[in-house]
């Protein structure tokens, strides 16, 4: 089908209580806008228009990389006013009208939508509530057939009566809007022009109105402030962790997991409490993920153990690695298998070769090296000099010694070992020690300084 998107975008949203415009407030790391056109081109729609208003120039930045077409609500006179200002941009057979501040909406709940319109039928997505309070309401006639909707504060006490509100979106010929549209009217309680009347002079244009339902509710819960915002991200987290868990993770507690991006999971994957996986994340099997870590961007390769507190930020980690406690990984990190990152140590752009072990506070960076290296404790690469970054190499088998600096650009051969407290400043050659401390000393009979007294 033929389909453009139109996505209501144009509220200040003031109840958020920011400077930030409404539909860009985020939900797992991605704005709500984001969510909606992404679902939006998900089914294939052929044209995505957003319609914007209030701070444009900020949601437009915002969405720059995206492929949309823009229309400018320059007066907030309501949503039926705002779909007019799409019309003139929409070419395609059939309008879906969308929210920008309706994130959760579900790609199979729009596809049905989608599959009631016709030249004599338009569809309307409505839901049947408990609490309809402050809900426009759907009317129907004798036959059960939709004639209207009226909003809450233009409804009568039998009319508020009434559990079908309406979520406000709809799907329609092009051909229904451009007749209707011109014909709403802002006489009632808000002075608005509402889309809720193209329902009714539909009707009088004899188009049958088809209801259909989300499969759930929370799919058209909007976003009005902060609090309805946290709790839809919680309602997308534990829908993102019953999907991890469906293909095979171990999640030990679903409510204590973000994820803010595309999670790819291997078999027996674990989880633990407090685990954020953002961006592109693929996870091999039997990894375990220790609590409170975050990984970013990176892959994880199978039987990996990262312990907890540890982030890793665009990496490659290979199988059956060690990384943590309080373990990072910067970009451009990759660990070859078997390899040992431990606690307080921090990678950046360094390529570590087989079971290479970097075990305790220790900073590499701009680092090569090699198969069955051993990092002691405390080693430094010394990788920028104040305007550019050079790079440490360090061959297989080499040894280095606990609280040693290594001044790039410099090379450390095979098999070499440099010993604790150096700062190596020239290459070390293959096989060789290299030792840079001084020579201790003993100086007898000397005494400890004491504090005068007052």
């Amino acid at each position: 089908m033929n389909v453009a998107a139109v996505i209501l975008a144009a509220g200040k949203g003031t109840r958020m209580r920011s400077k930030l415009p409404k539909v860009l407030h985020g939900i797992a790391g991605r704005s709500m806008l984001t969510h909606v056109a992404g679902t939006a081109q998900s089914i294939n729609v052929a044209q995505t228009i957003v319609v914007y208003g209030h701070a444009g120039d900020v949601v437009r930045d915002h969405m720059s990389d995206w492929q949309l077409q823009w229309a400018e609500q320059a007066e907030q006179l309501g949503t039926g006013h705002a779909v007019a200002q799409a019309m003139p941009e929409v070419k395609a057979d059939n309008v879906l009208v969308l929210y920008g501040d309706v994130p959760l909406i579900q790609p199979n709940t729009l596809l049905e939508l989608l599959e009631l319109v016709n030249d004599k039928q338009m569809a309307l997505l409505t839901l049947t509530m408990e609490d309809p309070q402050g809900y426009g309401r759907i009317i129907r006639n004798e036959q059960g057939e939709v004639q209207a909707i009226v909003e809450q504060k233009d409804a009568t006490e039998a009319q508020l009566a009434i559990n079908e509100i309406n979520t406000g979106i709809l799907a329609c010929r092009r051909e229904l809007l451009e007749k209707v549209l011109p014909q709403l009217s802002n006489s009632n309680a808000q002075g608005e022009y509402y889309l809720t009347d193209v329902i009714s002079l539909a009707v009088e244009n004899g188009i049958t109105v088809a209801a259909h339902q989300p499969s759930q509710p929370w799919e058209v819960d909007g976003v009005n402030d902060r609090t309805q915002l946290a709790r839809l991200e919680r309602i997308y987290q534990k829908n993102m962790a019953t999907t991890l868990m469906q293909q095979g993770a171990t999640v030990l507690d679903p409510a204590r997991l973000d994820v803010r991006g595309n999670v790819v999971v291997g078999q027996d994957v674990t989880l633990d409490v407090g685990v954020v996986l953002e961006g592109e994340v693929t996870l091999g099997e039997n990894v375990v993920i220790g609590p409170h870590c975050v990984i970013k961007n990176s892959t994880i390769g199978a039987n990996t153990v990262v312990e907890a507190h540890s982030i890793i930020e665009d990496s490659v980690v290979g199988e059956a690695c060690n990384i943590g406690p309080f373990a990072r990984l910067r970009p451009g990190t990759q660990l070859s298998e078997k390899v040992k990152v431990g606690n307080f140590v921090e990678t950046k752009a360094a390529i570590v070769g087989k079971a290479s072990k970097i075990n305790h506070l220790s900073y590499v960076g701009d680092a090569r090296l090699g198969a069955d290296v051993n990092v002691g404790a405390g080693t430094i690469t010394c990788n920028y000099d104040g305007a550019n970054k050079h790079l440490t190499t360090i061959e297989d088998n080499a040894f280095i010694g606990s609280n040693t600096s290594l001044v790039a650009p410099v090379t450390v051969g095979a098999n070499a070992t440099v010993g604790a407290g150096s700062v190596i400043t020239a290459d070390v050659q293959p096989n060789e020690l290299a030792l840079t401390r001084a020579k201790q000393r003993a100086i007898t009979g000397w005494e400890r300084p004491t504090k005068k007294s007052k």
